[in-house]
């Protein structure tokens, strides 16, 4: 499993003190080429984003593409709503590294 910080920056104060800075995330808008789907009973945003991505870290892409219908406190999406699984995922990553540098 990967770490939930991997790519989160870390700054040093004037003291020396260390802290993770803010992630920031793109704006993900639709793409003719996404894919919806109707989630169904067990699915979760890390099983989805490996399923699509081959990579359970990018759950974060399918969470930020539907934020009227997934809440970001857990994994877990409720059965029979219709989701946007984004096509174009390495534009998107892109876009995520140039805003965290």
């Amino acid at each position: 499993m990967a770490n939930r910080y991997q790519d989160t920056n870390i700054q040093k104060n004037n003291k020396g003190k260390r802290y993770y800075t803010t992630t920031l995330y793109p704006e993900i808008k639709p793409n003719i080429r996404d894919i919806y789907l109707i989630t169904g009973l067990g699915d979760r945003l890390d099983l989805l984003a490996n399923q699509y991505y081959k990579d359970s870290s990018l759950w974060w892409v399918i969470a930020k593409a539907n934020p009227d219908k997934i809440r970001r406190d857990g994994f877990h999406i409720k059965p029979g709503l219709q989701i946007r699984i984004p096509s174009n995922i390495q534009n998107i990553l892109s876009q995520f590294e140039n805003l965290n540098q």
